[in-house]
Order: structure tokens, then sequence, then C-alpha cells
């Protein structure tokens, strides 16, 4: 923020403005033996305006605004891109789930950020809608890793390995050799661990679609807040805390997906 402030201040219109007519004002003494030291004193005006400038609470105020306003315009393109990546990367499941979902999010999404540039500006609305925005940035992350791992498990046809290992049981009673026996047991236990791992995800999917349902409702019942101007502590402490929930999950969805994606 400060190298921002003081680049801001180095480029501010009135500064630049002081130095041109300061060197200008120079030049006019370029052929007499004062020129050096108005050369110097146009430098040493300017470097006092850059200060002045620096030192101003307005000026400081101005430039952290700006700030603020850049911030919520680059929530909002990561918004945009990413559901734009969902969209490429999308599959069976996203159309038959998340397609929906994610319009809707979006169009709220839309309407929280156009909110913002409407009416007198407060802190506390631009903390709300800044978390609001990181709030879809993390459901749309969740609503990829869904899509994803829903399709993974529908292509998954469980019941041939369920099948497979009534079959490998029922052959393991009646078999005597003991190395054929070994065989069996090796297979067995590789199809019961598929099967916990299916339920596994079957679970956590449940779980996923369950914090997409509830960031749903949230997003949507902040928006109307937000539109209707009744922005509280509340709020942006209920946000906070939803977006460090959907964060975590997503952190921990990432970690594992390689090592949980199902493998038949």
């Amino acid at each position: 923020m400060k190298q921002q402030l003081f680049k801001s201040a180095l480029f501010r219109f009135r500064n630049i403005t002081i130095l041109l007519l300061s060197l200008l004002a120079a030049c006019i003494a370029m052929e007499s033996n004062i020129f050096p030291l108005a050369i110097a004193a146009a430098v040493a005006v300017y470097a006092a305006s850059v200060i002045q400038s620096l030192l101003s609470k307005n000026f400081q105020e101005k430039i952290n605004r700006k700030q603020k306003i850049y911030n919520i315009k680059e929530l909002n393109y990561q918004c945009r891109c990413l559901a734009n990546k969902v969209k490429r990367d999308s599959n069976v499941e996203f159309y038959k789930h998340g397609y929906y979902k994610l319009k809707k999010v979006m169009d709220d999404k839309n309407e929280i950020y156009e909110s913002f540039f409407r009416g007198e500006y407060s802190y506390l609305k631009e903390k709300i809608v800044e978390q609001a925005l990181k709030l879809v940035i993390s459901y749309i992350k969740l609503l990829h890793n869904f899509c994803i791992r829903s399709n993974d498990i529908n292509s998954t046809d469980i019941n041939e390995i369920i099948n497979r290992l009534n079959m490998n049981k029922r052959k393991l009673s009646f078999t005597k050799d003991p190395d054929t026996m070994e065989d069996i047991k090796n297979l067995i236990d590789i199809d019961e661990k598929t099967i916990a791992r299916f339920k596994e995800e079957k679970n956590d999917l449940e779980r996923i679609m369950a914090k997409l349902d509830y960031i749903e409702s949230t997003i949507n019942t902040f928006k109307h807040r937000i539109i209707s101007n009744i922005e509280t502590e509340d709020m942006l402490e209920n946000l906070e805390t939803v977006v460090n929930e959907a964060s975590a999950l997503d952190a921990a969805l990432e970690k594992r997906k390689v090592s949980s994606r199902l493998k038949f």
C-alpha cells in the first residue's frame, strides 16, 4: 500500500504540473549562470509537493479508496475466470447438477458487485462485498471439485466389484490349495478397500453438496441484505466464518484429490 501511495504521489497530476512549470521556468534561465540552481529549485519544489501529497489525509484516503475498488474488481474478475474454467471443464455431472447452481450464484454475485458502486460508500459495505465475493470464489472451487469427483463416482460400476467380491468369497470357501487361497484373499482385500473408498467418496460428495447448498443460501440472503442497505457487523462476521469454513474444506479436498481419486 505504501508503495502504491508513493507511486501515486509521484505521478499525481498536480505534482507533475508543478514539476513541468518549474522546469519551464528553469529553461528560461538556461543561458544564465543560475540555470543549475533553477533546475535544483524545480526538483526541490516537486519533491516538496510530493511529500505534501504523502502527508495529506485526503490524498491518502483517495488512494486507499482506489485500491479498495481495484481489489473488489479483481475479486470479481477471479469469479468470472473460475466460472469460465468450470464451464470449459464441464462434464455430465456439471450439466446435471452444476449449471443452474453456478448460474444462480453468479447472478447473485453480479447484483452484489454492482451494489458496491451504488449509493454512498461505507467501510462496512465494502468489507461485506469483499467477503461475499471471496465466498463466491470458494463456492465455484467446491462446485468444480464436486462435478469432477461426482462424474468419477457415477461412471464407476460398483456392482461389478461387489459381484466379483462375493464370487471370490464363495471360491475361498471351496479352495484347498494354499497359494490359490492367498491369491483370492488378496483379491478380496483389494475389492473391499475399493468399496470402502467408494463409500467414503460418496459421503464426501454428500458433504460437499450440503456445503454448496448452504453457501448458495448464504450468498442469496446477503445479496438481499446488501441491496437493501442492511449491513451489520454480524453480517461481516458470519460471512468471514463461512468463507473460512469453505476455504478450509476446499484446501482439504485439494490435498487429498490425487490420493482419494478412485482407481478401478
